[in-house]
Parts: structure tokens; C-alpha cells; sequence
């Protein structure tokens, strides 16, 4: 490597040092080889402008995917704004049909560009990509085109019209993210391995009934909850006089809130009750919530990682006889949508605790456990 180009890379590993609290800083010196000096200057912005950090992760993810793409595609960093040419080829080489590169070998990516993506670890699986990835990526690409005050042509026909037809010549079936819905039956199999006293257990009960009784909260909102953001509020007191502690949790910014609204959600009953006995068996009274457990069996000071609350419900899963390839983090999120439908529980009722916005992408788990569960599927 020239001094110059060294040089170079050396100054924006230290730039992407001053922002990796919300970047993927494990690549950092990877992702300095590759973002050029403006890449990282609309992180920067983004960063001040105080983007959401997992949003700012995909975008930085991205970006940086993008970028390799186009110096394997090209032998060039991207241009900005992209021309229409480069972000059909971008299509083309990401959205094929495997049957059709049997008889067309050059079909869909070349195979020295995905080499260069599979030994730079941006590429681990064969195949074409799923068309969720791809419009994501294009979305990305789209989306900090403009944050440069550039046009590009995203919105153009052809493009629109090539990932139309792509995706429809695919044929491949949409997945959700969670094979499998984590319900109330299924969580309480997961809960049962988590009965013992030490912290270990304690977190996790802690974290699976906050996740699921907070209305299926996301990885990341898990992982990232602090002692501030819990409020501790006024017991809920039934008809028979029990009276059921409650705290309310602010959620601040999430994925699909608007910036300046504020998202709350309550929690009641034995959520609450696993919520304090960690807290207090970790003492602890400010900072992050679920934390990291050293192999000594001491609470760290850090908060888990988004990726270790994944980790954590497959390995229970796995402990309670289940499959855990069935079961993700995500599998919360539906469990608790899936059985608010199963208690006839009403949807916008239960959309206010989830806090999806969307009543199509909501209403399709209600529709799923109401077939499921229905007389037209138990015919015989």
C-alpha cells in the first residue's frame, strides 16, 4: 500500500473511532479500507444529526457493502449519484434464477465479483439474494444519495420494472423472521429453564418476560434498555383486591416512531416481579438493564449486545427440548401479537402495547392464529 493511500485509511480509522459507539467498530479498520473520505463524512453528519444507532449500523453496513460491490463490479468506488446503468447491474447481479445460470453460465453475478465479496466476508451464503435484501440496500443507497443533496435515479421505470421482474421470475416465498411464534405455551417451556437463583437465570427470565410482556419488544430495544427509562408506577389492583406491581417503560425513539413522539409501553404482574429480583440479585440502579455475564458469573458493566438476546432465546429454546433454529428474538414479537389474538385480545388493543403502526402487518398474526384456530382447518 502507498504511504498516501496508508496514510489515508489511517485518518478515517481514527474519524470512525470518534463514532464507533454506533458502528460496527470489530471492522472498523475494514470499513476504513473501503468508505472514501465522504462516506465517512455523512456518517459523521448522521451521527450529529442523532440518527437512530441501529439504523445508522444497517445504513453504515450497507454503505460499506455497496462500496465493495462496486470496486469488484467496476474497479471503481461508486459514483454519486449512481447512474441508472450501475443500479440495474446491481439488480441484475443480485436477483437471478438459479435454473436459468445452468444454461446461461455468465447469468447473474460474474463469478470473480463474488469471489472478491466472499473473501472480503461480504458474501457467505450461494445463491441469489433475497429481494427484501436487495430493496433494503437500494433504500440505502437511495437514502444517503439524497442525504449528499444528490438526485439519483431510484424512482426511474426500468429500475422498478427490472426488480419487479426479478423478484417475480425468483419465485421465492417470503420468510419471517422467526420461523416459529414464541406464544405463551412455548414461553413457559423456555421460562421452566430458567429456574434456578443464580444471575444467569435471573437475567434471562428477566429478559424473556420483559421482551414478550412489554408487548414483543425488538432485540435492540431490549438490549439497550436502561435503569432511567423505567418508571416505577401505581400497583394494578384486580377485582378479588390482588394488587399487581407496575412500571411503565420508555421507549424513546424506536424503528417506527416519529421523532419527536414519545413511545411508552407498561408492564404488569410477574414481568415486574423477574424485572426487580434481577435488578436487585445484579445491584443494579442505573445504566443498562440486561448486561453481560462474565464466566465468573459477574454482571458486567456493559450491556448486551442486540445479537446476544437472539443467542439467548435459542439457547433456552434448546434447553427446553425445542428446535432452536425455529426460534429467534423476533419470535417475541409475533409470540406476543399471535397470542393476544388466540385470547381475543382486540387487535387495536394489542397494537397499543406492541406499538406497531402498521394494521396490515399486525392484523396478518391475528389472521394466522384466527385460521389456525378456526373450524375451516378442522374440518376432519
Amino acid at each position: 500500500m502507498k504511504a498516501g493511500r496508508a496514510s489515508a485509511v489511517d485518518r478515517r480509522a481514527g474519524e470512525l473511532d470518534t463514532i464507533a459507539a454506533v458502528l460496527p467498530a470489530d471492522r472498523r479498520d475494514e470499513l476504513a479500507e473501503l468508505l472514501t473520505d465522504q462516506d465517512i463524512g455523512t456518517l459523521r453528519h448522521l451521527v450529529n444529526e442523532g440518527m437512530g444507532d441501529n439504523t445508522l449500523r444497517a445504513l453504515t453496513s450497507d454503505l460499506a457493502y455497496l462500496e465493495a460491490w462496486g470496486l469488484a463490479a467496476t474497479g471503481s468506488p461508486l459514483p454519486w449519484p449512481a447512474p441508472e446503468a450501475l443500479l440495474l447491474k446491481f439488480v441484475a447481479h443480485h436477483l437471478w434464477r438459479l435454473e436459468q445460470r445452468e444454461v446461461e453460465p455468465d447469468h447473474g453475478m460474474p463469478a470473480a465479483v463474488e469471489q472478491s465479496l466472499r473473501d472480503q466476508g461480504f458474501l457467505r451464503s450461494s445463491g441469489p439474494h433475497a429481494p427484501s435484501t436487495v430493496r433494503r440496500r437500494l433504500a440505502s443507497w437511495s437514502t444517503i444519495t439524497k442525504w449528499r443533496g444528490l438526485e439519483g435515479a431510484f424512482t426511474a421505470p426500468p429500475l422498478k420494472s427490472a426488480i419487479r421482474l426479478a423478484v417475480r421470475a425468483a419465485a421465492r416465498p417470503r420468510k419471517r423472521k422467526s420461523a416459529k411464534a414464541v406464544t405463551a405455551d412455548v414461553l413457559d417451556r423456555i421460562l421452566a429453564t430458567c429456574q434456578g437463583d443464580g444471575l444467569r437465570d435471573l437475567r434471562d427470565r428477566a429478559l424473556l418476560m420483559v421482551a414478550f410482556g412489554s408487548g414483543g419488544r425488538r432485540r435492540s430495544e431490549v438490549a439497550g434498555l436502561r435503569r432511567d427509562q423505567i418508571t416505577v408506577e401505581e400497583p394494578v389492583e384486580l377485582q378479588d383486591g390482588t394488587k399487581l406491581p407496575a412500571v411503565s417503560i420508555q421507549l424513546g425513539r424506536t424503528k417506527t416512531s416519529d421523532g419527536d413522539r414519545e413511545e411508552v409501553v407498561y408492564l404488569t404482574g410477574q414481568p415486574v416481579e423477574a424485572l426487580n429480583e434481577w435488578l436487585a440479585a445484579a445491584r443494579i440502579s442505573k445504566g443498562s438493564v440486561f448486561r453481560a455475564i462474565d464466566r465468573w458469573g459477574t454482571a458486567s458493566r456493559r450491556a448486551l449486545d442486540p445479537k446476544a438476546v437472539n443467542d439467548i432465546v435459542k439457547r433456552r429454546a434448546k434447553m427446553a427440548g425445542l428446535e432452536p433454529r425455529e426460534f429467534s428474538a423476533h419470535g417475541l414479537r409475533s409470540g406476543y401479537l399471535t397470542e393476544a389474538a388466540l385470547r381475543d385480545i382486540p387487535l387495536l388493543e394489542a397494537m397499543d402495547q406492541s406499538r406497531h403502526r402498521s394494521i396490515q402487518q399486525a392484523s396478518s398474526y391475528y389472521n394466522s392464529a384466527t385460521r389456525r384456530s378456526g373450524r375451516a382447518a378442522r374440518l376432519i
